[in-house]
């Protein structure tokens, strides 16, 4: 397995098949190019096999932390330790970019989820409510 970050649309066009829908070039490049985000891509035999998002997070009295915005593996590609490497590859770009912490935000019934970030070394910090506006 090889871990890289993505710095082209035409990686995350190849890698759409691990998305909710098609990657659009317009935000793949807005994406890429945007300070403090970042795509990490696990390549088996050259193949994109998951991936995963970071969103560094910048308030003035706190510092920076990154926030796991996403993560995903191919069905047949789980279970062999790719999502927990892609975590671990991530907070080590966030413990290098000096982050002062990375969290995510999981439904608490997503049990593979969990599994995963715990394996990594995440902890439950509270009780998490998650508010959204929608607009489209």
């Amino acid at each position: 397995m090889e871990i890289r970050r993505a710095s082209d649309p035409a990686e995350l066009v190849a890698a759409e098949h691990l998305f909710d829908g098609p990657a659009r070039r317009d935000w793949s490049l807005r994406f890429l190019a945007a300070p403090g985000h970042l795509m990490l891509i696990a390549y088996i035999e050259g193949l994109p096999a998951g991936f995963i998002t970071g969103i560094e997070m910048l308030h003035p009295d706190k510092g920076t932390e990154m926030c796991l915005y996403e993560l995903g593996v191919a069905e047949p590609y789980r279970r062999r330790g790719i999502a927990r490497a892609l975590v671990s590859t991530l907070a080590e770009v966030a413990r290098e970019r000096d982050c002062y912490d990375m969290w995510v935000g999981v439904d608490t019934d997503n049990e593979p989820a969990l599994a995963v970030y715990r394996a990594s070394g995440a902890k439950a910090d509270a009780t998490f409510a998650m508010l959204t506006w929608t607009w489209n």
